[in-house]
């Protein structure tokens, strides 16, 4: 998650960033990719065309270099690539890319957004003129740089993504939605499944609540978007979780697997659940379950076992590959629907 955000590349680096895509392009509005001079942190998806982002934004950097001075360093950059005509590539769309050189001022903002991964930012940088960077947060609220966004961007829209503006005076600004994941998924199990599940989830669009009451089952080192919650009532967490959750229950008892079913159960707004197990375990929760009163829709929405048919391996690895792409489909669906009610 946020691999351009999170790397500790050294040295002077260009933050590249799909402003805009059109058509058929390797990856989305708001998608970055960090460069130094001999290294990248995530990408804008390839081919050609991050080739030659990679090209312009080392340019830049040896400009920065033989500059020797902050007031001359290389103004940002807006520059439009046509797949097809002008690169070759297939996909036939057109991406407009920003680079930015890292100065203090970005660099500032960067710390803030690498500090809260789990709330809605924007972040403004004018393509004209002198770099000038600016961060809101979810609410337009300035937190970071120095200027009044209502007066300078009367157009913004908060509910829309990353996007190019121009102010009044008719200077263009890069508005980039730096987004907290819409996915939370409570993972109740600290095991082999359970810790193979977030080595992969670490670079998933997601958050992640890990809980098991054994705390030296936790790994030293996390990936940034999980949180550790060492209770002893694991219960009590799902009754706090937010809306439309996901939950995985893969824990070391069954009865510990029993009781946190059915909590998850008598909710009624969970996004998706699921239990590790057997069709035979499934089949004895579900009668448990409904002998307890708990609604027969809820208890048939239960994924268990979880992963994608097809599937047989028992290594957790592979358990973990599986539930990851199944929770991916999951997510993506969701995603897909929150679209078309807006």
């Amino acid at each position: 998650m946020n691999v351009w955000l999170n790397a500790a590349l050294a040295g002077p680096a260009v933050l590249v960033t799909v402003a805009i895509a059109e058509g058929s392009v390797p990856r989305e509005a708001g998608a970055h990719m960090l460069v130094t001079a001999d290294a990248q942190a995530d990408t804008i998806g390839g081919g050609h065309l991050e080739l030659c982002a990679l090209e312009v934004a080392r340019a830049m950097l040896r400009d920065a270099a033989a500059s020797g001075s902050a007031t001359a360093a290389p103004a940002p950059q807006l520059q439009r690539y046509a797949l097809g005509p002008t690169l070759g590539q297939c996909c036939g769309g057109v991406v407009y890319l920003t680079f930015e050189l890292v100065d203090a001022g970005l660099a500032q903002t960067l710390a803030v957004l690498r500090q809260d991964q789990r709330s809605d930012y924007w972040r403004l940088s004018a393509l004209d003129g002198a770099a000038t960077s600016m961060l809101l947060d979810a609410d337009g609220h300035l937190l970071n740089g120095v200027g009044d966004v209502r007066t300078l961007l009367p157009a913004f829209e908060y509910a829309r993504s990353t996007q190019v503006l121009r102010d009044e005076a008719g200077r263009r600004w890069l508005a980039d939605a730096v987004l907290a994941p819409r996915a939370h998924l409570l993972l109740f199990g600290a095991g082999h499944v359970g810790a193979a599940i977030v080595r992969l989830l670490g670079e998933l669009p997601c958050t992640v609540s890990w809980i098991d009451e054994r705390e030296d089952m936790f790994p030293a080192e996390l990936p940034a978007n999980v949180r550790i919650e060492a209770s002893d009532v694991p219960e009590a967490l799902v009754a706090s979780a937010p809306a439309g959750a996901s939950y995985l229950v893969l824990t070391h008892s069954h009865a510990l697997d029993q009781r946190l079913s059915e909590a998850i159960v008598a909710r009624a707004d969970v996004g998706w659940f699921g239990l590790i197990g057997s069709q035979t375990k499934r089949v004895q929760f579900e009668r448990r379950m409904a002998a307890r009163g708990l609604p027969a829709e809820r208890i048939a929405a239960m994924v268990c076992p979880i992963g994608l048919p097809g599937i047989r391996s028992k290594l957790p690895a592979v358990i973990a590959t599986s539930v990851c792409a199944q929770l991916l489909m999951v997510w993506e669906a969701q995603y897909a629907t929150l679209a078309d009610s807006r």
